[in-house]
């Protein structure tokens, strides 16, 4: 089988990052709401924290309509109370208008002197149910308008969903050169030929390692038609223990009060219920077996109780080290973990993982924050 080449130098480096539970997504007992783990600024800034603390060079900021907090405020707030971690931002196109989007991210990137990243997301809206072509169509048009307001003086668009003409680009210079990376996971042809030619880093849910090679090669494919190269990341829960059996025993407890039904409802309150994504991970579960681990270590009872990335890797300290280091040798370097609940699972993976990592940070790696500080645009001058 011929797996895509890693495009790192290093080939043990890779950019590790954990996962702020915004979107009311944080459980001791998955489907069971604890009102201390509710996604309140407190206790989602207090994971933000200590990932940096264990050391993880990024974190996910989701983006949902359910109870959470606003994704770009959320980030815009977790700048002076971090100095070292990315923030990995998601941003769901079409919510904003793009020029001001443009603005928004760059303000945030000065904010944060360069550790901004964002996620490229293309789900409906509340109560929109577009097709999957204009929601793809949508997205490349903004993440286009976002890349000339960055690195252009003028911004000049003609496409089916937006059009501006002559527009300056002086308030939406980024401190990032060239702007931050783009993040961006779809299974259509639509999304792979948007990720291939645009975005930075194509991220995966878990699946069986054939499965993922097999969409690393169908990504790479398009990105060799724009001539790129992309890097490929993969988002999965964690847990982590001294060894196998104590780790697959709180896997089981996790979901001891978990009622199937409401866990049901749970995932198809999703704006993304009904993606192709979510689908593939449906089938992985069907294809479990009868203690719900598709492949050795792989396990699906995460997607029980939540819609999108449902399998956390189950193992002692050695067993998810070589599961890392199989999936760093098929060409991933950007892993977004997560664990139930955060702060805890966090601790584990912190103590018992992190210390046999080489991380790096993306944007880095890519050189895209500068040595000095850069200048901001001055505009203008007129106001209104």
């Amino acid at each position: 089988m011929t797996i895509v080449p890693i495009t790192s130098p290093d080939l043990n480096a890779a950019e590790v990052s954990w996962f702020s539970a915004l979107c009311s997504d944080d459980y001791q007992f998955l489907g069971m709401p604890d009102g201390d783990l509710r996604s309140s600024w407190d206790h989602c800034s207090a994971i933000v924290k200590e990932a940096e603390a264990q050391g993880f060079r990024n974190i996910l900021c989701p983006s949902s309509y359910q109870v959470g907090q606003d994704t770009l405020s959320f980030v815009a707030g977790c700048a002076p109370i971090t100095d070292k971690i990315n923030l990995l931002a998601a941003v769901r196109c079409g919510e904003m208008q793009p020029i001001m989007l443009a603005r928004t991210i760059a303000t945030l990137d000065h904010m944060l002197q360069g550790r901004l990243t964002v996620n490229i997301i293309s789900s409906d809206f509340p109560g929109e149910k577009a097709d999957s072509a204009f929601r793809y169509q949508r997205s490349r048009e903004v993440v286009e308008i976002l890349k000339q307001a960055w690195t252009r003086d003028e911004i000049n668009h003609a496409g089916e969903v937006y059009n501006f003409s002559g527009l300056t680009t002086d308030p939406a210079k980024p401190y990032q050169t060239g702007g931050p990376l783009l993040y961006f996971g779809g299974y259509s042809p639509s999304a792979l030929e948007l990720c291939g030619e645009h975005c930075d880093v194509y991220l995966m849910w878990p699946e069986t390692e054939d499965q993922l090679a097999g969409r690393m090669q169908a990504v790479h494919a398009v990105a060799e038609n724009y001539n790129r190269t992309l890097d490929y990341g993969l988002r999965v829960h964690m847990i982590v223990r001294d060894t196998e059996a104590e780790a697959q025993e709180y896997a089981d407890y996790i979901v001891s009060k978990l009622d199937d039904e409401y866990g049901r409802a749970i995932r198809e309150r999703a704006l993304d219920s009904t993606s192709l994504g979510v689908a593939h991970q449906a089938k992985n579960r069907d294809l479990a077996d009868e203690y719900g681990y598709v492949e050795p270590g792989l396990w699906t009872g995460v997607g029980r109780a939540r819609s999108g990335c449902g399998a956390a890797l189950v193992g002692s300290t050695d067993q998810v080290m070589t599961k890392i280091e199989d999936y760093q040798k098929m060409g991933i370097r950007a892993f977004i973990f997560s664990g139930y609940p955060h702060l805890d699972e966090a601790r584990h993976f912190g103590a018992r993982v992190m210390p046999n990592l080489k991380t790096c940070s993306l944007p880095e790696e890519y050189g895209r924050v500068p040595k000095t500080i850069p200048a901001t645009p001055l505009g203008n001058g007129v106001r209104r």
